[in-house]
């Protein structure tokens, strides 16, 4: 059962959730990549056999593959991943940054260019469960940001086949090759580039404990999005809110895995104790209960307030991945978060909404990340240039003063290059 501490009494480390830490993984990883590198598709070939199950003919999904897969995922689906897909790229096109120039005295011109990261590769995650919202909210600000070839890689099933929903949100998202490569063995194949999988120079997307470390040590030869945590919820809500309805919200995350973090803070013991029994009431009714029910005993949280400026404190405290706001003016309580992914409010706004359909990205800040980091958007996808020209009569007015300042730290070598022009 969840458990119920007041603020005034829990230690500010309890507050904070504390997942069993996963088994240490880089060493096998290390072997993963450094094989892949080394091998190329032949490593590949080989870790769908052990880690899949299956013996692949290709690496690459073809479009014909592609089509059959569409074809069968039903009218009405395709229709919501279409409405969704329109909502996701109306929020991010709003994102989309433009150069400068800036025109100084005596002919002087600086700028900045933003250029499109010309290959990027998406992860997107399979094994028990399809996730064709990780596939939109990757590859959408991708292709806004221009990027000109966006490469999706992910894990095949037994039969050497994708889920056709992966396969038709790829279409609807414009993604441009995939492969049937899953894991560690993905990210390395990414990273490095195979006789067949290109290499790219962005990778994002979620993953397990082996995609993870595998994003982290190929970090630096490629950028990547971010290394995500266990899945976050925190919800502040009044005792005038539908307990069920919290109750439901907070078991939402809950469900991801059992790691994940659901927490409510409210300014009533009575709510506490009513969004408490609703949760052993919903709880049993749910699919993934056996997954939930670990994550909400060991991590979830009931946090009793003494007002409403209390609990965010406590919400930015903590810095959530998702924040709900179920409270009276929502939009006045919003100018005092300062740390969370996604904020989420008023009472019928609910995490899942964000997930899949509102237009905003939900690959989010995890681990109190959120104090620094920020949701995936179109600026991951770009790089910026800049740029300086310099007239003659421009540079001779401040070439001393450059030289100057290298002599300073000992670089004369860069003030002769700014002051032999003018000599």
């Amino acid at each position: 059962m969840i458990r119920i501490f007041n603020y005034e009494e829990i230690d500010n480390r309890e507050i904070i959730a504390s997942p069993k830490p996963t088994d240490d993984v880089s060493g096998i990883v290390k072997e993963i990549v450094q094989n892949v590198r080394s091998q190329g598709d032949a490593a590949l070939f080989a870790y769908a056999e052990k880690f899949d199950k299956v013996k692949l003919s290709s690496l690459r999904v073809s479009e014909e593959e592609i089509a059959e897969g569409v074809a069968k995922v039903d009218a009405e689906f395709v229709r919501i991943l279409e409405a969704s897909a329109a909502n996701i790229r109306e929020f991010h096109k709003k994102q989309k940054r433009r150069g400068f120039n800036l025109k100084k005295e005596k002919g002087v011109v600086l700028g900045q260019m933003v250029k499109p990261i010309e290959r990027v590769g998406l992860y997107v995650p399979g094994g028990t469960a399809a996730y064709p919202s990780t596939v939109l909210m990757d590859a959408i600000p991708a292709k806004i940001a221009g990027c000109p070839k966006v490469v999706m890689v992910t894990p095949p099933g037994k039969d050497g086949s994708l889920p056709p929903v992966i396969l038709a949100a790829a279409k609807v998202a414009g993604v441009d090759e995939i492969y049937k490569v899953g894991g560690a063995q993905a990210i390395a194949a990414l990273a490095y580039g195979t006789e067949t999988v290109p290499k790219v120079y962005k990778i994002v997307g979620p993953g397990n404990a082996f995609v993870a470390e595998a994003k982290r040590q190929v970090f630096g030869q490629v950028s990547i999005d971010m290394i995500a945590g266990p899945s976050e919820i925190l919800v502040v809500a009044d005792a005038k809110n539908d307990p069920r309805c919290v109750a439901a919200d907070l078991l939402s995350q809950a469900e991801h895995d059992r790691n994940a973090s659901a927490v409510l803070v409210t300014d009533s013991v009575t709510f506490a104790e009513r969004v408490q029994s609703a949760i052993e009431d919903l709880l049993v009714t749910m699919e993934r209960k056996d997954i939930a029910r670990v994550s909400v005993d060991n991590n979830g949280k009931i946090i009793v307030a003494k007002d409403l400026s209390e609990a965010i404190k406590v919400a930015n405290f903590i810095a959530p991945e998702h924040l709900e706001l179920c409270v009276e003016e929502p939009f006045k309580w919003l100018k005092k978060v300062k740390n969370a992914g996604s904020v989420f409010l008023g009472r019928n706004c609910p995490e899942a909404i964000g997930d899949y359909f509102a237009g905003m990205n939900h690959t989010l800040p995890t681990s109190g990340t959120a104090r620094f980091s920020s949701p995936l958007s179109v600026d991951d996808f770009v790089k910026k240039t800049q740029f300086a020209y310099y007239t003659a009569e421009a540079l001779a007015d401040v070439a001393d003063d450059v030289a100057t300042f290298a002599r300073k730290e000992g670089l004369t070598g860069h003030a002769r290059s700014a002051t032999i022009r003018s000599k």
